[in-house]
């Protein structure tokens, strides 16, 4: 997947400071413009918030099988109405 020609390179300051509370669904889809260390198997997969640790939020997704916890910072998550 890949980013619009204008937006590349680019954060969007309001995704980067989004509140999102607990219970709410959400999807992970990588920002691309932040490095960091982030999984590959956690792209497109949905979760459900449930803590919020200093500003990022643990979310809790289920890998198989087993429910597991990350924790996300707010850019790569997309709240799911």
């Amino acid at each position: 997947m890949r980013k619009k020609i204008r937006t590349r390179g680019k954060l969007q300051l309001s995704k980067y400071f989004q509140e999102l509370e607990e219970g709410d669904i959400v999807s992970v889809v990588r920002e691309k413009a932040v490095q960091s260390s982030f999984p590959l198997r956690l792209q497109g997969r949905t979760g459900v918030i449930e803590d919020k640790r200093g500003s990022s939020y643990i979310v809790k997704i289920k890998d198989q099988e087993k429910e597991k916890r990350f924790i996300i910072k707010p850019i790569h998550l997309k709240k799911i109405k």
